[in-house]
């Protein structure tokens, strides 16, 4: 296993590097205050980075999967919420329909997804069934040519932006988990409610709403793979989707380490910079220690999985020790601040509201335990 980037990798990390500091940064206060950065978006599109791993035959850029982590890792430094729409839109927005659906439905929604265009979400999660994600209440009855879809998401990001949703419902509630079936639903069909945009403690420049279907008509070519195929197709994703977060938490806490470790170096405090204080080094040494290890994990979760090895322990490890050191690192970061820590004019605090989420979503960390335990049971 060799993690030395190559030469179109370090292009790659150089561009999404100049690209944030010249567009994203700037951004930031707008986001802050609620705006979704939809031209930022468009820029993103410009670039190719709408659609990094999908094939040119799709309008993608055809880059290496390790590619697109390193562009997560990237855009989250400058900002976690880019690091997440980008994330979504492709890990769970795009692949479902790259890897599952037809001929016909790739070159209608891949190609626009990829191009940035159109841009994807993922509705799995409902009021009632969160980590129990097979506990759907969203149903899809089949009549004629079409499927009546009824039912309420929850927490859906990119939600009321996007323009292509994959949505999963029960078509069968006789077959439990193979009664559950997938649908790309577009944004324009009638039926489709809008809910509240929630408010956030961090990730403030992305929508994370709740929609409502209420008597939606899908056309039956919309049909997602096969009837009754709808969790496998939920689980397929859910590893490239959880490497996804990983790299954004460690775009987090790689930037509240940066901040932390150069605001060490110019503070002075006993005639002294206080990184050569030992409290303060042995802080900065820890943090440094814990986001290398956190990209070694993620790059070796990356590479099983970009060379089709089964990578469910080593995805689970790596989300898992990666957002426990985005808050770790962010916590101690606002300490080594101290008080200017606590103030929004340092972007330390941002880091540590952003970071949160990454314990959360895309599978807790309760749930990565358990996903480890069984695997570590299997042998």
């Amino acid at each position: 296993m060799n993690f030395q980037l190559t030469e179109e990798q370090l292009m790659m990390r150089k561009m999404v590097r100049d690209f944030a500091k010249k567009e994203i940064t700037p951004f930031i206060n707008r986001m802050e205050a609620g705006e979704f950065p939809r031209e930022i978006l468009k820029k993103m599109a410009a670039l190719g980075l709408m659609g990094i791993p999908i094939p040119k035959k799709y309008a993608g850029a055809e880059m290496d999967f390790m590619s697109y982590v390193i562009a997560i890792q990237e855009l989250s430094k400058a900002s976690a919420t880019i690091g997440v729409i980008l994330s979504v839109h492709t890990s769970v927005g795009t692949n479902p329909i790259l890897y599952f659906g037809t001929e016909e439905q790739k070159q209608k929604y891949v190609t626009k997804l990829a191009s940035g265009e159109y841009l994807g979400a993922f509705c799995l999660t409902e009021p009632g069934a969160g980590s129990d994600a097979a506990n759907l209440k969203t149903r899809a009855v089949r009549t004629g040519e079409y499927f009546v879809l009824n039912g309420t998401k929850a927490f859906i990001t990119n939600g009321g932006e996007a323009d292509v949703y994959i949505v999963f419902a029960v078509t069968d509630p006789t077959k439990g988990q193979r009664g559950i079936s997938a649908f790309i639903v577009e944004k324009t069909i009638p039926g489709l409610v809008i809910g509240k945009d929630e408010r956030k403690m961090g990730l403030c420049g992305s929508k994370t709403v709740q929609l409502t279907f209420e008597n939606m008509k899908i056309p039956v070519e919309n049909l997602l793979g096969v009837e009754g195929e709808g969790f496998k197709i939920a689980l397929a994703n859910l590893n490239v989707g959880r490497i996804g977060i990983a790299a954004q938490a460690l775009g987090i806490a790689e930037a509240a380490y940066e901040a932390a470790a150069n605001y060490a170096r110019e503070r002075k405090q006993f005639g002294k910079a206080i990184a050569k204080q030992q409290g303060i080094g042995f802080k900065l040494a820890d943090m440094a220690t814990a986001v290398e290890a956190a990209k070694l994990l993620i790059y070796q979760a990356s590479d099983l999985w970009a060379r089709g090895i089964p990578c469910a322990q080593q995805t689970s490890i790596a989300k898992l020790f990666a957002s426990k050191t985005a808050v770790e690192v962010a916590t101690e970061a606002i300490q080594v601040f101290g008080g200017y820590g606590y103030i929004k004019e340092y972007p330390v605090e941002r880091y540590f509201r952003d970071a949160k989420i990454t314990e959360i979503y895309e599978g807790t960390s309760e749930i990565q335990r358990i996903v480890i335990t069984k695997n570590l049971l299997k042998k």
